[in-house]
């Protein structure tokens, strides 16, 4: 399952189709702290395993390999912030990307960028992996693939 775990990596130049993600949930700050036109909207554990449920949510967790294969939700590809591209993120019509890091610092930062990418709003996980599992969700590990 390790060589899954490193198809789903996604690497600085990877090309990947997209389009703009869905809005909803409306929190405009900016988690770089620097004043940006890219807006940033944050989504709490619940609102992201409903979207989750129906279907509709591609997941990037933007922290390290070594995090990412400690524990992460189901599903998701890994694209850490240290190599974080927004070219590379793969966003579709039908699903909305969701970003997530450990608590929310990472992500936001990596929304800010890929919202100022696509022109359009940019969800992430409140909280991040922290708020989700402290919600009594699943996280997997390599260990248990």
């Amino acid at each position: 399952m390790r060589g899954a775990i490193a198809a789903l990596t996604l690497v600085t130049g990877a090309a990947l189709a997209g389009c703009a993600p869905a809005t909803a949930s409306n929190d405009p700050a900016s988690a770089s702290g620097t004043a940006t036109s890219a807006l940033v909207q944050t989504m709490s554990a619940q609102e992201l395993a409903a979207l989750i449920r129906a279907g509709n949510a591609v997941l990037i967790d933007v922290r390290t390999p070594a995090e990412f294969a400690e524990s992460r939700l189901p599903g998701s590809l890994n694209a850490p912030l240290g190599t974080f591209d927004p070219a590379s993120i793969p966003v579709e019509a039908e699903r909305e990307t969701i970003l997530y890091c450990g608590s929310s610092r990472r992500s936001g930062i990596a929304a800010a960028q890929l919202s100022e990418y696509l022109g359009a709003p940019v969800r992430h996980l409140e909280g991040g992996i922290k708020a989700w599992s402290d919600a009594g969700l699943e996280t997997i590990s390599s260990q248990n693939d």
